[in-house]
């Protein structure tokens, strides 16, 4: 059968990256409880051409090596260096690098905070390997949503709460501990609450090649765990109000959330660096309180 992609090119060049974007694979990846899922991904995948007279490259064969190798098993830096290398040698000399993106979400089962229940949460993941030189470059970017209370909101309804509280009880003295709870737990005890909105931080990581694994799960639990109010599953009346307290514990702008993940991120080993946004979607305002945050992490010194 002709092929024609074997005919000299009209316009001889090298080119940086030619293949194929959005292919639809099932991907199998690690679970929280050490088991396996499998999770519809979309990949791209790409080779160099570095022979400037050759027309085009095997595309089907980069799709078969897909097929082929990237679905076998759990998704590790191991078994993405061996499809990359597969890509690179399904091209005899036409290449000598090869990079993937995959794009999935991420299935993580939380535990409620005060009731005994849990419920299931997507991370959405871009992981981006790279291999160049014989070497290997893994990057995760991911995002995690969580609550945030304005700290300034916060003080300024303690005066307003404060204010009540002397216009109530001006003649009374003295005040008993039930007489001030009773009032705490009436309408009268809040004057104002600190508004407060669903956030966003959105991290870019650049793995160290020298782990077995891909840390995908413990990065996003790092990241919770430094902002301190993820956004929850199942709730209930107790988890709601176990929620209310973690807001008032954790008052944040959305500086304090950059520093939080970053510092974080920062002291990780498995990180060579990292790039932090974070979006407050303002409930006070029409538009975003953002902060940006880039740094080294532990491994880079």
């Amino acid at each position: 059968m002709p092929d024609v992609a074997g005919d000299a090119a009209a316009a001889a060049r090298a080119l940086d990256w030619v293949g194929m974007r959005n292919i639809a694979l099932p991907l199998r990846v690690r679970g929280d409880d050490g088991g396996s899922l499998q999770v519809p991904a979309s990949v791209d995948v790409f080779v160099d051409l570095r022979d400037p007279g050759a027309r085009g490259i095997h595309m089907s064969r980069l799709y078969l090596r897909l097929q082929d190798t990237l679905v076998e098993d759990v998704l590790t830096p191991a078994r993405l260096r061996r499809v990359l290398q597969e890509c690179v040698e399904s091209q005899g000399a036409l290449s000598s690098s090869a990079r993937l993106t995959l794009r999935f979400d991420q299935m993580l089962k939380r535990r409620a905070l005060a009731s005994d229940n849990s419920g299931w949460k997507r991370y959405p993941l871009e992981i981006d390997a790279l291999l160049a030189d014989g070497h290997l470059s893994l990057t995760v970017a991911y995002a995690v949503e969580y609550s945030s209370t304005c700290p300034a909101s916060a003080a300024l309804s303690r005066q307003l709460n404060a204010e009540r509280f002397a216009e109530d009880f001006a003649a009374a003295h003295p005040l008993s501990t039930h007489v001030v709870r009773d009032w705490l737990a009436s309408e009268r005890g809040l004057a104002a609450t600190p508004h407060a909105q669903r956030s966003r931080a959105e991290i870019r990581v650049e793995l160290q090649p020298a782990f077995d694994e891909l840390p995908v799960a413990d990065l996003i639990d790092r990241a919770e765990a430094a902002l301190g109010t993820p956004v929850q599953t199942a709730v209930k009346r107790e988890d709601e109000q176990a929620f209310a307290k973690l807001n008032a514990d954790n008052l944040m702008f959305c500086e304090d959330a950059a520093r939080r993940v970053a510092a974080a991120l920062a002291d990780d080993a498995r990180v060579q660096r990292f790039d932090v946004c974070v979006s407050h979607y303002e409930s006070l305002h029409p538009h975003d309180a953002v902060a940006q945050v880039s740094g080294k992490g532990r491994a880079a010194g």
